[in-house]
């Protein structure tokens, strides 16, 4: 079987979108599934659908990459969108061609760095991981390339300002991608650190606040990357070999915080594309933890306890798909801040996501780290709530004990704190000193135990038992859930 390229797919009469020749518009740090799937999906419909004409020079982050396996099929692979679309079944399969090259900064750097004076480039987009963006002061101006991620920006934007400094319009836009808060303008705080740290000057930093754009963004869809399972035979109905098919959720959603001028530059919405260029990313970022991850973390204790194991089939279970449709209509949506329709027309989303006849999401890959989760995830919900209405949410209560029931194991190992699921054993896995301090209290009573947990302000950064009926309220649903179960717990919310 002949591999992905150009001549191959005109000999087998590929009759989707292909763009061969456009201008290098775009500089991209990262070459992973993540942005395979999710940049470069909406750059290549650009190109189709409103002539964007723009290719992609990819730049591996770190020494070891991909770089080669890009270069070998031209830039081209195969991306394939799996889920629902207003209860379709989709498996959606389109060649993208919006790629031209990638570059190995650790062999060619000289390369990388000569695309700082080309005419072309306006856009930069990237994504390091978490830890891609932080400041290294161990990097020096003359390192070829400097070890971080923001010193190989930093010198780069030099090489630009050195040659465009004194020419109106030459600096580039920059879309940070990495899963941190305010991802640009934690990219923006570094640059400057080097820009000090190498005496770059004063005209320089003047340059980048003036010419150069740092944008935050927001990015929503689960890519699991390559499809070891099934990738022969999906070569096989595809009628070439493809070393580099990358598979995501049908869903996307990119949020952009930047001047609204850059939708003419950035035609997302003339494309139809579900990308937002808005003032403030933080509403967005605040619907998606606290709408999906915080439905994900105040239902998922609960459903495994009542015997389930995978989120799809939750969704097939009326009584927990009704406590989670319950936790998110009537007790997040009214505590955040963006109009309501968008509010529940993302919610109804997140419902037809979780169903993904595609994903095999694992209860107890959600479970991991629960605390800091039900924190960051649950509780402004749950202040929120207490807040506006003066009562205790049911739903969420009731998940801070099913919290509580999960995490009440029974012996401590190397692993984490074994517990008990009717005959069959799980273990919790959390911070070392959080099962430590569940261990301690395996044997309290239901009280006691409420008690500890609601007191530990190391945990939530503040005493739950001063929320007036909280207390009170975890203990007799934590005694129901002895008794009955959460499930029956479950339905009595309702």
């Amino acid at each position: 079987m002949k591999k992905l390229s150009y001549e191959t797919l005109k000999e087998i009469g590929y009759q989707g979108y292909i763009l061969e020749n456009a201008p290098e518009r775009v500089l991209q740090f990262g070459e992973g599934n993540f942005l395979r799937a999710f940049v470069e999906c909406w750059i290549d419909k650009m190109n189709e659908k409103v002539g964007f004409n723009t290719k992609v020079v990819l730049v591996q982050p770190i020494a070891p990459g991909l770089a080669d396996m890009i270069n070998d099929q031209e830039g081209l692979y195969t991306l394939i969108l799996r889920g629902n679309d207003n209860g379709k079944k989709m498996d959606d399969r389109r060649v993208i061609s919006c790629v031209s090259k990638c570059l190995n900064p650790y062999k060619e750097y000289d390369k990388v760095l000569a695309y700082a004076e080309s005419e072309d480039i306006r856009f930069i987009v990237c994504n390091t991981t978490e830890a891609g963006i932080q400041y290294d002061p161990a990097c020096q101006k003359d390192d070829v390339p400097a070890a971080s991620y923001p010193g190989k920006l930093t010198q780069w934007l030099y090489r630009r300002y050195q040659k465009f400094g004194q020419v109106e319009g030459k600096g580039v836009i920059i879309l940070s991608c990495e899963l941190i808060d305010n991802n640009g303008k934690e990219l923006e705080k570094c640059v400057g650190q080097y820009v000090e740290q190498w005496g770059l000057g004063d005209d320089f930093a003047a340059w980048l606040k003036k010419e150069v754009v740092f944008c935050s963004t927001l990015v929503d869809r689960i890519v699991p990357g390559y499809p070891r399972a099934d990738a022969a035979q999906i070569c096989e109905e595809l009628g070439y070999q493809d070393n580099l098919l990358d598979v995501g959720e049908f869903f996307g959603l990119w949020v952009i915080e930047g001047p609204q001028w850059m939708k003419k530059e950035l035609p997302f919405e003339e494309a139809g594309l579900p990308v937002i260029i808005c003032d403030d990313h933080k509403p967005y970022k605040q619907r998606k933890v606290r709408i999906l991850n915080g439905a994900h973390t105040s239902m998922v204790l609960g459903a495994y306890l009542a015997g389930q194991d995978i989120v799809r089939n939750c969704m097939k279970d009326q009584v927990i798909h009704d406590f989670m449709n319950k936790t998110i209509y009537d007790e997040i949506i009214p505590t955040l801040t963006l109009p309501e329709e968008e509010l529940k027309a993302f919610a109804a989303e997140v419902t037809n996501r979780f169903d993904n006849p595609f994903v095999d999401h694992a209860l107890m890959s959600i479970s991991l780290n629960s605390t800091s989760k039900w924190k960051a995830r649950v509780m402004p919900s749950f202040k929120g709530y207490v807040e506006k209405f003066g009562k205790l949410p049911a739903c969420i209560t009731a998940s801070f004990a099913f919290y509580i029931a999960f995490y009440n194991g029974y012996k401590l190992t190397d692993e984490g704190l074994v517990a008990k699921r009717e005959a069959n054993e799980y273990v919790v896995k959390d911070d070392r000193d959080i099962l430590e301090f569940y261990a301690a209290h395996k044997d309290d009573s239901v009280e006691d135990l409420v008690h500890a947990v609601c007191t530990n302000t190391d945990f939530w950064g503040e005493d739950l038992t001063k929320i007036e009926g909280f207390e009170a309220a975890v203990v007799g649903y934590l005694k129901d859930i002895r008794e009955k179960g959460t499930y029956e717990v479950m339905k009595a919310c309702l």
